[in-house]
């Protein structure tokens, strides 16, 4: 599936892989924030989450490196890139429903 197919479906969980304080700054509605330098300290919690994964941050690099590294722990992720392109995708399908 693609991610806009993932969205379109409500399929998996978003997590924003930014720093705590970019997230507040904005963030799409309703993802999770776990930093990429605490992936690995948070496999537990993130085992808990609806996969697939659906990861975002600034402009991809983060979201990038994450996806690498939960893919080596056997988590189903995709690279979503940039919070604001996974919030645009998120908004275009809660208009069209």
């Amino acid at each position: 599936m693609t991610i806009q197919e993932l969205i379109k479906n409500n399929a998996g969980t978003i997590v924003d892989v930014r720093t705590a304080g970019e997230y507040q700054g904005g963030h799409v509605a309703g993802s999770v924030n776990i930093p990429v330098n605490e992936l690995l300290q948070r496999v537990d919690e993130l085992q808990e989450l609806k996969q697939p994964l659906i990861l975002c941050c600034a402009s991809g690099g983060r979201s990038a490196m994450a996806t690498h590294i939960l893919k080596e722990q056997d988590f189903t992720c995709v690279d979503g890139g940039s919070w604001l392109s996974v919030n645009y995708l998120l908004s275009k399908t809660v208009e069209t429903v």
